[in-house]
This record gives C-alpha cells, sequence and structure tokens, in this order.
C-alpha cells in the first residue's frame, strides 16, 4: 500500500496529477497541563530556600553563636557555684561511693569539712567588718588631711604665703570632683554598653569550650578528624555505651563522672586513659563494645583499642588521632644505617613502632616463632625482616624453605646454607628433610652438651614461610608415612614437634609463617610450641585465638579487628621477647617494610661479613657420598673454615649422612690426606688449599691405579 506524502505549505505549482484527491485528518492539540497551584509552587520555593546550603550555614552559625553565649553563662555560673558552695566535693564524694570507694570518699568528706569550716570563718567576720572598716576608712582619711595640710605648711614657709597651706588639699578635692565628672560622663554609656560585653565574655567562654551541638560547629571542628579527647567526652562515651549499671552510676556521680578517670597521656599518634569500672561492670562488657565506643568517641572501630592492666575493674584505652593509623611509619633503621650490626644473643631486632610512636625491637635469642594471618597482609616482609637483621651477626645459620615460591627470599641465595623455593608436593619433601635435619643437629649438639656441658653452639636458624602448605600435603613416602597432617606419623609434624621440645636449649630454632589458621593447617600443638606469636588480620576471634592464644585475646588482643588490606603490616604480638605495658598481654606493633632492593642490599651486607656460604637448592638424599669432595664443597670460597662450620654446613647439606658427625668424624675422615685440620688463631680450621691438594693426590693415584 502506497502513502502520500502531505505538505501543509503550499507548493508555487500544482502536482501533475491535478486529478488525485488527498483527504487531511485534523489531530487537535493535546490539552496543555493544568497550572500548578500556588500552594505547591510556594512549598517547593521554601524547600529549595530552606535546603540551600547558605540556608543551612547561616542557621549553623545563629544556632552556634547562640548556644555559646548561653551555655557560656552556664558554664560560668557551675563555676561561680562550685567556687561559692560544697558542690564540687559532693560530687567527688558521690563518684567515690559510686565507684566503691570508700577511703576516697573519707577523704573527700574531710576536704568538704575543712571548706565549710574556713567559709564559716569567712562569714563569721563579716559581721565585724563594716565596724572596721569604718575605723579604718576614719583613720585613713584623717591622715591623708593632716598629711595634705603638713604638706600645704611647708609650702607656705618655703613661699612666704600662708595661702599655700591648704593648696594641696584643695588640689585633692579638685582632682575627686574631676572624677566624679569622669564617671558621670561614662556612667550612662557604660550601662548601655555593659550587658553587650558581658554577653561577649560569655561567649568567649563558650567558644573557647566549644559548647555546641556537633551540627551546628564549623566545618573544620565537625570534620572527620573526631574531636580532642577530653574527660568529658569519655565519660559520655562510656555512659551512652548501653551499660545500664554504668549509666547509673556515672549519673549518681553527676559531672565528676570522670573521677573514673586516670589522666589522659599523649601516646605517640593517640592518647591513652585508664578507667577504673564502679562495681558492677565488667571489663568484658566494655570489651564486646568497642564498636560502640569508638563511634561515641567519634573514631572509627580501629582507632580504639582495649586493654585490660593489672589493676582491678579497669579498662585501658588508647584512642588513635582521627586518620593516624593510615599515615605510614618510617623506614626501618635497617635500610638508614648501614653501619647496623646485630648481635643474636644480646640485641634486638628493629623490627617497627607501637602504637605510642615508640620502637618496637624483638629480641629473637632461643625464640621459636610463629606469625600468621590472612593472605597477602605483609606476612613474608615481617618475617625477612627480623631474618635480616639477624644476618647481619655472622654466627647465625639460616635454612630456609620457601612454600610459596615467589622469589621472597632470593637475596637468602648464597646467605642460607639451604634455600628452598616451591609449592610442589615435592618442595614439601625438601622442607621436611630440612626440618629434620635440624633435628638432627639438634641432637648432635644435645649430645655434645650431654659429653661438655661448656659447650657454646653458633645459632641456627630453619624458617618455613607458608607452612600450611607443608601440613596440608597429601604425599607419603616409600614406608606409608604422610609428610603432611598432625598425627604421630606425620614426618613434617613431629620434626616441628621435635624442634619445638628441645631446640632452643642447643641455640636450634625454628620459624615459621602460615596464613588463614585452622586447627587442619596449624595443629594446636605445633602454634602452643612457639615463644613469639604474632598476628596479621584474621578472619574470625576463633582465629586470633588460634594464632595468639586464648589468654592474649581474652586480655584485648585484636587481630581479627584489624581491616584487610588497609592495616597491611600491622601485627599484635604475644611475647617475652619484646616489651609489653605492665598489665597488658599483647602489643600492637607496625612493622617497618623492607621492599626487595632494600632486602637485597641488606642481605649484601651480610654476606660481605662472611666468608662464603655454598647454598643448597634441594636437599640431597639416598646417594652414596664423597666426604672428601662434601668437605670440599662446603667450604666455598672460604681460605679456611672453623671445624665446627664445616661439621655445620655438612650436617646442612646431608642431615643422614653427616648429621651426627663430630669432630672426631672430620678428623677420621681428613686424617692422612695432607688436609688435616690445625689452629689458627687459637682456633682447629681446615684449609682449602690443603684439601684441594688432597684431592688433587688422590684423583692421581686413582689415575695411577687405572693405568
Amino acid at each position: 500500500m502506497s502513502e502520500n506524502v502531505v505538505r501543509l505549505h503550499k507548493d508555487p505549482e500544482p502536482p501533475a496529477d491535478a486529478g488525485t484527491v488527498t483527504t487531511l485528518t485534523v489531530v487537535p492539540d493535546p490539552a496543555p497541563a493544568p497550572p500548578v497551584p500556588l500552594w505547591v509552587r510556594s512549598g517547593r520555593a521554601i524547600k529549595t530556600a530552606a535546603t540551600h546550603e547558605r540556608t543551612k550555614t547561616t542557621v549553623r552559625a545563629v544556632a552556634r553563636h547562640g548556644l555559646y553565649t548561653f551555655n557560656g553563662g552556664r558554664i560560668v555560673a557551675r563555676r561561680t557555684w562550685d567556687g561559692r558552695t560544697g558542690a564540687r566535693y559532693e560530687r567527688m564524694i558521690r563518684a567515690a561511693e559510686a565507684a566503691g570507694n570508700n577511703e576516697l570518699a573519707e577523704e573527700w568528706e574531710e576536704r568538704l569539712q575543712r571548706f565549710r569550716e574556713a567559709r564559716h570563718r569567712r562569714r563569721m567576720d563579716l559581721l565585724h567588718s563594716p565596724v572596721e572598716v569604718a575605723k579604718g576608712v576614719a583613720v585613713g582619711t584623717g591622715m591623708g588631711i593632716g598629711t595634705l595640710v603638713a604638706l600645704g605648711v611647708v609650702m607656705a614657709i618655703n613661699n612666704g604665703d600662708v595661702k599655700d597651706v591648704i593648696t594641696p588639699l584643695a588640689a585633692t578635692i579638685d582632682f575627686i570632683g574631676l572624677l566624679i565628672r569622669i564617671v558621670q560622663v561614662v556612667w550612662g554609656p557604660a550601662l548601655t554598653i555593659g550587658p553587650f560585653l558581658a554577653l561577649l565574655a560569655l561567649w568567649a567562654v563558650g567558644s573557647k569550650q566549644q559548647a555546641a551541638p556537633q551540627w551546628a560547629l564549623p566545618a573544620s571542628a565537625r570534620s572527620s578528624e573526631g574531636e580532642p579527647i577530653t574527660p568529658s567526652i569519655v565519660v559520655k562515651a562510656l555512659r551512652d555505651l548501653g551499660i545500664a549499671p554504668l549509666k547509673n552510676a556515672i549519673k549518681e556521680m553527676g559531672d565528676a563522672g570522670a573521677s573514673m578517670l586516670g589522666p589522659i597521656t599523649i601516646a605517640g599518634c593517640g592518647v591513652e586513659v585508664d578507667v577504673t569500672l564502679p562495681s558492677g561492670v565488667s571489663t568484658i562488657e566494655v570489651q564486646k563494645r568497642r564498636r560502640k565506643l569508638a563511634e561515641n568517641l567519634t573514631r572509627h572501630e580501629h582507632e580504639l583499642f582495649i586493654t585490660i592492666p593489672e589493676a582491678a575493674r579497669t579498662v585501658r584505652l588508647w584512642i588513635a588521632d582521627s586518620g593516624a593509623l593510615d599515615e605510614p611509619i618510617g623506614p626501618s633503621p635497617l635500610v638508614t644505617d648501614e653501619t647496623l650490626t646485630a648481635n643474636y644473643k644480646t640485641g634486638k631486632a628493629p623490627w617497627g613502632q607501637d602504637l605510642r610512636g615508640d620502637a618496637a625491637a624483638l629480641s629473637l635469642y632461643q625464640r621459636h616463632l610463629l606469625i600468621t594471618g590472612l593472605s597477602n597482609q605483609g606476612k613474608t616482609a615481617a618475617v625477612r625482616s627480623l631474618a635480616l637483621w639477624a644476618a647481619l651477626d655472622k654466627t647465625v645459620e639460616f635454612r630456609i624453605a620457601d612454600l610459596k615460591g615467589a622469589g621472597d627470599w632470593n637475596m637468602f641465595d648464597g646467605l642460607a646454607t639451604v634455600l628452598i623455593q616451591g609449592p610442589t608436593d615435592e618442595h614439601v619433601i625438601e622442607a621436611t628433610e630440612m626440618v629434620e635435619g635440624l633435628v638432627a643437629e639438634m641432637e648432635r649438639r644435645m649430645d655434645q652438651r650431654r659429653r661438655d656441658p661448656n659447650t657454646v653452639f653458633t645459632p641456627l636458624i630453619g624458617i618455613v614461610d607458608e607452612a600450611q602448605v607443608a601440613f596440608m600435603c597429601p604425599a607419603k613416602d616409600e614406608d606409608k608415612r604422610p609428610y603432611g597432617g598432625s598425627a604421630a606419623t606425620s614426618r613434617y609434624f613431629m620434626a616441628v614437634r621435635k624442634v619445638h621440645n628441645q631446640g632452643r636449649v642447643v641455640d636450634v630454632l625454628l620459624w615459621e609463617g602460615t596464613q588463614d589458621p585452622t586447627d587442619q593447617n596449624l595443629p594446636k600443638l605445633v602454634r602452643e610450641g612457639a615463644h613469639t606469636r604474632a598476628s596479621l588480620v584474621v578472619g574470625t576471634e576463633s582465629q586470633a585465638k588460634m594464632a595468639l592464644g586464648d589468654k592474649a585475646v581474652d586480655g584485648g588482643a585484636a587481630p581479627h579487628l584489624l581491616r584487610q588490606g588497609l592495616d597491611k603490616g600491622t601485627l599484635v604480638v604475644a611475647s617475652d621477647g619484646i616489651a609489653i605495658p605492665a598489665g597488658q598481654t599483647s602489643i600492637t606493633v607496625r612493622t617497618h617494610f623492607i621492599d626487595d632492593d632494600e632486602a637485597t642490599a641488606i642481605a649484601e651486607r651480610a654476606k660481605a661479613l662472611r666468608d662464603g656460604v655454598t647454598t643448597l637448592h634441594a636437599i640431597e638424599r639416598g646417594e652414596k657420598r664423597d666426604p672428601l669432595a662434601d668437605i670440599a664443597s662446603v667450604l666455598g670460597d672460604a681460605a679456611r673454615l672453623r671445624t665446627q662450620e664445616v661439621i655445620n654446613r655438612l650436617a646442612a647439606l646431608n642431615a643422614d649422612a653427616y648429621g651426627k658427625w663430630s669432630f672426631l668424624d672430620l678428623k677420621r675422615v681428613l686424617d692422612g690426606t695432607g688436609a688435616e685440620p690445625y689452629k689458627s688463631d687459637g682456633v682447629m680450621v681446615v684449609g682449602r688449599d690443603r684439601l684441594a691438594r688432597a684431592l688433587a693426590d688422590r684423583d692421581a693415584d686413582g689415575s695411577a691405579s687405572a693405568s
């Protein structure tokens, strides 16, 4: 069906087919919209005007300054009333009674009695004061007139004019008259201006105290930076916590609820205050309401830490300056001080800063270590920073198994005697045999200690990063013994337990890093065997207890309340190797981050302290050993090496073959080869050149025999 085009304007020429008839359908215009009623338009205009930002700013300003004046008057009136009456003492008495402190209540009652006695004496003195004042005025007036007349007599004698006798008195009368005229002139305006000056003074008091609601304060004062922490703010926050006995006790205390508080002291990037709770309020009730208390203090939850000190019925609040915990801390001293050295026995590793801003340092001496947390929160960096510090003590030997295999420990190649990197079952098997090598070395040292109790051993630190991979490994050996798991037949589990049980006494230590702890990937006996336990953010309170123990978490440790992704590197530490405030069971540490380049530079400094270390990247097992060649291998580039160090490196090379070696075994192999141990600087050593000649002679003899 064809359609005709309908033109609404007149064509200058008629179309060729004049006989065609077009039918037009006229469509009426739509009905106009009904007018908006006046009351609707007026309402919209009023709403726009009322909600405009300028209107809000004006209303806030008017309310703020009006309330400054009104509340300033209340503050002045309260101060005046407190100064003239015993109200302050009565509030203190009620506060002490509400807190159950009868001795303090009696002390304030004695002060009130002394205040009342002094006030009574002052009032009795006022009864006699009019007579005394009248006598004083009369005597003063008489003496003044006499003095002026005497001065006039002197002037008259000097000038020879008797009229000068009254000149000083007349001048004084004229001066008094001038003062009266000045008062008459000023009095009227003063009566007019005086009330305005009084209101201005009240406004100044209210403004200084910011005595207005938050919504009325200027933007700078009600920003997200939070209010300054004052006793009244802390008391209000506790009152509004939703604990009925606490609220009622504070009401009975009146405005003196601040008597519950100890001094508010500056502590790093925040403040700290001890709160003595009234009778009937448990510390656990306050701990459970951490988020609400933080919000009452105009802070985020992570900016409030609640711990339990030694004092009974007391909680310690550390309240951060708003946003301060999101600011990075400075670089590690390991990075900034290239002359820094370490002492495993007496020194402490610089790990970071506590919440007070003080340096947090950890002693590693004879302490097994466990660090856990969720993935990608800084666990490896925290462990590695401790290892880098310990590496600056040249006596420390490392054996490292990184079961993530991402290259985080590459800088220890040439520094550790064993470095295993990878996540496969084969890597777990090698890591297990590495830990079993620690057990063999521990048993050798224990045997030597039994023969010579005065033997001093060099520290040997085994590190297993991502240890949960080992515990969850399904592989089994040829005897069907599992490498993973937590059964009595589990090779990794049993090796860790043996090191935990006796390793520290002979300086054989084990450090483990795990993530997302459960009973399966971090067995109870293993986590409780660590002397230093630290946790990054974890998901639940039960995981926090796995990481740190029930006592630490019940005492206020809360790694489960840290923020994933935002609190990277922040650790909650439970250890006797770090300074923890008295009465607390843990401390929160913000660790220094050392990146890979910085870690490599520190590792190079550590390598320069040593004679050269041969790093094994796999645990050799099952093959027949050549002791002489192995000794040459562990000597590396060193011109000579102490015999004990040679034995230690052989044990690291192959625990099965050399784990139980002593000096006698080493001497037996080298005797008659020309590479026998000899004394140098008072210690027995093995020389590289002598050993090389012995190997060359042996090879030459072997070639001659073959020919």
